[in-house]
């Protein structure tokens, strides 16, 4: 009889934990499992990626209101006399406006947001709360099922939120699944009382895969410039005004730099002003999500991570299946990935320290051919990592 599977998430937008979790339904046996997957809004491009086997559940009628405008939000509430979901909104409203750190504002919210989110029917064997805050929250309030899992996909002492929150939460968790073994750490020492809840599963990642895709596309750069890409949400985290200022000093060092950008996000326009202020119009492209970012890894001549924090990088693991030089900053969790001098650079978190790295890689071809001869000979497929996935539920 097959085990029935309840995977919780915001939506299928392009992320590391989004990637994360398509590849896991990509991985899983669906002779021995069913799977629904409940998305609080249907949106995002691995949408149309779901494998057919996956059961959408629909999405909830009234989650859109706390993700609109609190005028238009009341408006159309009071027209359709949903008095109570507008008076939830109004609380959550004062929470949006009053508390600053956006991470701890999703927790506080999520009480006036649970009032308007109706339990699920029938009975899962695991329900999977697959990222921290509100896909934990409702697999645990809103959901019947003999197991549950919740996921944290990065180093819990970066993300800034109320571990007296999540305390009251993890109470009813059967396993607090993370990415990496510095995570797991992390988390058994924040949350000593559940260290034996604590589960670290990798990120699925295929390197067949990954190689087949990355043939898609050929000649995507000027090969007269030495072309570098960075993958990652348009967003604090993942340092990219840092990029910017890396790529003005190497232009102004008369390096031919072409630095491209695969991601979207809210810094966006942060970061645009300043590709307009260092004049960079010609040398560093925020170019946006694409479908298939392999082929862009695979012509580029550098990878480049200049992260503040990261779980486990899926990005940085693709850029090594497809044999990159890489540089990362030295964020908590780089050592998971990257052996300094042997695989890759870990470099200080700052635009000079960053710039060097770069420049140490495109005048060494010594170098150059040593990380990519290590990184032919590393075994990087973690789609194994699927059996203690399954051990678990």
């Amino acid at each position: 009889m097959k085990k029935k599977l309840l995977f919780i998430m915001n939506n299928l937008n392009c992320g590391g934990a989004e990637k994360s979790l398509l590849s896991l339904l990509q991985t899983i046996d669906y002779s021995k499992y069913d799977v629904d997957l409940y998305l609080f809004k249907h949106e995002g491009i691995f949408l149309s990626k779901l494998p057919m086997q996956v059961n959408l559940l629909k999405e909830p009628p009234y989650y859109q209101y706390f993700d609109m405008p609190l005028k238009a939000a009341l408006i159309d509430c009071i027209a359709k006399g949903r008095f109570s979901v507008a008076m939830f909104r109004l609380f959550a409203g004062y929470i949006f406006y009053t508390e600053k750190n956006a991470s701890r504002r999703e927790q506080r919210v999520w009480k006036y947001l649970s009032y308007t989110l109706p339990s699920l029917s029938g009975t899962y064997d695991a329900a999977i709360g697959y990222l921290e805050k509100n896909p934990v929250y409702f697999g645990i309030e809103k959901v019947k099922a003999t197991k549950k899992l919740g996921y944290i996909h990065n180093d819990y002492n970066k993300l800034q939120m109320d571990p007296n929150i999540d305390n009251k939460f993890f109470e009813f968790l059967d396993h607090l699944v993370t990415v990496s073994d510095i995570c797991g750490e992390v988390l058994e020492q924040k949350f000593p009382q559940y260290k034996s809840k604590v589960r670290v599963i990798q990120n699925i990642v295929s390197p067949t895969l990954i190689h087949q895709m990355s043939v898609e596309s050929s000649n995507l750069y000027d090969n007269k410039s030495t072309t570098i890409v960075s993958i990652g949400r348009l967003n604090k985290q993942k340092g990219f005004e840092m990029a910017i200022e890396a790529c003005k000093s190497l232009v102004d060092k008369n390096y031919d730099i072409r630095w491209y950008v695969i991601g979207e996000g809210e810094e966006r326009n942060r970061l645009e002003q300043m590709i307009n202020d260092y004049q960079l119009h010609d040398h560093f492209y925020l170019i946006g999500i694409k479908d298939n970012p392999y082929p862009y890894i695979r012509e580029a001549d550098i990878y480049v991570q200049p992260s503040r924090f990261e779980g486990k990088s899926i990005a940085i693991d693709e850029a090594k299946i497809l044999n990159k030089p890489i540089v990362v900053t030295n964020f908590s969790t780089a050592k998971d990935q990257i052996t300094h001098y042997e695989n890759g650079l870990i470099v200080e978190m700052n635009s000079a320290a960053i710039s060097e790295g770069i420049i140490e890689i495109m005048e060494s071809d010594a170098l150059r051919l040593s990380l990519k001869e290590c990184l032919s000979k590393e075994s990087l497929g973690t789609e194994s990592e699927i059996e203690k996935f399954y051990a678990l539920t």
